[in-house]
């Protein structure tokens, strides 16, 4: 089972980078495509027209989507809900995104999978120690996303999935992984998966693949990838990478 995750990134020139997205899900076979930030129903539209051979897809809303999150799939998918993350900590924007996460069950040729595609709350004072009014919301969400894998059959492999705005070193989340009987297929591994910039030359990882019942060989894409665009300009992909990971269910 190969799996990608990315954030697509929801602001400027968004047509254009989900066109360039799709042409690069249409030349490879991934069995499942993770993605966040995709708000619109057009966006996921675009996407299923332009790459078919994930005939199986997910998302919920009308016109925004809720969490951003899109999953596109070439294995029959089972079922798929959406769960909403509780409302806390200070008032902002990114509330109209209806952060959350999709739990999908999927029909694979090893058996079935549970993926959980997520997007948490942002941190917006780049401060994830324990007392940060921010790592506050984090564990709340994650506590709530905790729920969610333990609701899941214990027999079935899952795998979490997406941006989950905290480092990968952070304490909130090794909480989590404990709590979810989950572990980090990218543990160690600090590399950014959010695009450094002059601003902030040296991000944390903020995209995770954690799995539980499998195995999970990961890699970074998307690092160099740009979009020509009509006006002459060029734009990567997004401002985050993509984890690309090849997943062995336990029992497999």
């Amino acid at each position: 089972m190969r799996l990608l995750t990315l954030n697509a990134l929801f602001k400027g020139d968004v047509r254009p980078r989900l066109r360039a997205l799709a042409a690069h899900l249409a030349a490879t076979p991934y069995d499942v495509v993770c993605l966040q930030e995709v708000l619109t129903r057009g966006g996921a539209r675009l996407l299923a027209q332009l790459a078919p051979a994930y005939a199986h897809r997910r998302y919920h809303g009308t016109l925004v989507l809720k969490g951003g999150l899109v999953l596109l799939s070439r294995r029959p998918i089972v079922s798929c809900s959406f769960t909403r993350f509780p409302v806390t900590g200070p008032a902002r924007p990114e509330r109209l995104m209806r952060k959350g996460a999709q739990v999908a069950v999927l029909e694979t040729p090893a058996g079935r999978l549970a993926v959980v595609n997520t997007h948490l709350s942002a941190n917006r004072d780049d401060d994830w120690s324990p007392a940060n009014r921010w790592t506050a919301v984090a564990r709340a969400e994650l506590t709530h996303l905790a729920g969610v894998v333990a609701a899941l059959d214990p027999a079935l492999p899952v795998v979490v999935t997406g941006d989950l705005n905290v480092p990968r070193d952070a304490a909130v989340l090794a909480d989590f992984r404990a709590a979810a009987g989950l572990t980090d297929a990218m543990a160690g591994d600090l590399r950014p998966t959010y695009r450094p910039t002059p601003q902030w030359p040296a991000p944390p990882a903020f995209d995770h693949v954690l799995v539980r019942g499998a195995t999970a060989a990961c890699r970074l894409v998307f690092e160099e990838e740009r979009v020509a665009l009509r006006d002459g300009r060029s734009v990567y992909l997004s401002d985050h990478y993509g984890i690309e990971a090849d997943l062995t269910l336990s029992g497999a």
